[in-house]
């Protein structure tokens, strides 16, 4: 599930990329497919990286890489072990949501961003998350230790503040909504549920398959219901 529309970044041959909290490597794996790109996958967590480990060893097992390379580190956001304006492009999807320090997490972002290049940003969107939190009390706790919910213009002027300028803005994964509003409805620690798991189960077909009417709805949905908010600041 790529959240970064990469056509608005522009990736150019040669880019050096840092995902911050890159988890499983979704986006860590996707840019490597990129010419001759230096992407850097970090995380806290040891075992969500192996798993990024094996998804980039298999790229390399297809030679499906265009002559790149790329590395993962156990990294905090709040103190990055990289060097002032190191990369060209920085990507924090899904991660501020969970960071007790916030304004230590946005000034590392952006201290490690070269000038005149971008960051981008994915949290979730308000008002889906506000019904995720309405709907069940464990919910933020469940999902990860979700600590706070971002509006748009808040999140925007702190990230401002730090020294970059919001220069665009879409939404992502409408059809991802219903899916956990509905973990909400029936607890979201609840995977034995029939509904969730059919859910689950059309969301992973989505995801592999990437049919052209759910494909379809989930961009005439993105608007209105997209589960997250996507920014894009150049430094």
């Amino acid at each position: 599930m790529i959240t970064v529309d990469y056509k608005i970044v522009e990736i150019e041959d040669g880019y050096k990329i840092l995902d911050i909290g890159c988890g499983s490597g979704r986006h860590t794996a996707s840019l490597y497919d990129y010419k001759k790109v230096d992407v850097t996958g970090a995380d806290l967590r040891h075992k969500d990286l192996m798993e990024a480990k094996g998804r980039l060893e298999y790229h390399d097992e297809l030679e499906a890489h265009k002559n790149g390379s790329w590395a993962l580190s156990v990294s905090d956001i709040t103190n990055l072990p990289f060097k002032n304006q190191t990369f060209d492009l920085v990507i924090c999807s899904e991660v501020m949501e969970h960071v007790p320090d916030e304004g230590k997490a946005i000034n590392e972002l952006i201290r490690v961003l070269k000038n005149g290049k971008n960051l981008v940003v994915s949290v979730p969107r308000f008002w889906p998350e506000k019904i995720c939190w309405v709907l069940a009390k464990d919910y933020n706790s469940a999902n990860d230790g979700h600590i706070r919910i971002y509006k748009k213009n808040d999140i925007i002027k702190k990230f401002e503040k730090g020294g970059v300028k919001k220069w665009k803005h879409h939404h992502a994964h409408s059809i991802h909504s219903p899916y956990w509003w509905l973990k909400c409805l029936v607890g979201p620690n609840n995977d034995k549920s029939i509904p969730v798991r059919i859910y689950h189960k059309f969301l992973t077909w989505d995801i592999m398959k990437k049919p052209f009417l759910s494909r379809a709805i989930d961009k005439i949905f993105n608007p209105i219901m997209g589960k997250s908010l996507v920014l894009y600041f150049k430094k």
